[in-house]
């Protein structure tokens, strides 16, 4: 899975879900963050799934840390953790 601007712009249970897809078809779960100019056209043409943080601007290292809390939201949902509220109050 590559992070690209014209991503799917999932959330939190839409990625867990996916997520769970992924990992019952017993195939390695791999993401790309591409650089300031974003990943080359021929390795967005090969990923699997495009996904988007959304049409802001991050820097790199924060956009890996945003994808390190949405994978582990993504897990405690999947386990039915109570760590991921949905909904408002």
């Amino acid at each position: 899975m590559v992070l690209d601007l014209d991503g799917d712009p999932l959330d939190s249970p839409s990625l867990a879900t996916r997520l769970s897809h992924w990992q019952a078809s017993g195939r390695p779960v791999a993401f790309m963050i591409g650089g300031a100019e974003g990943l080359d056209a021929t390795v967005l043409a090969r990923a699997d799934a495009k996904l988007s943080l959304g049409r802001l601007t991050w820097p790199h290292l924060l956009a890996r840390a945003m994808l390190a809390e949405q994978l582990y939201r993504a897990q405690a949902i999947t386990a039915g953790h109570p760590y991921h509220r949905s909904g408002r109050p």
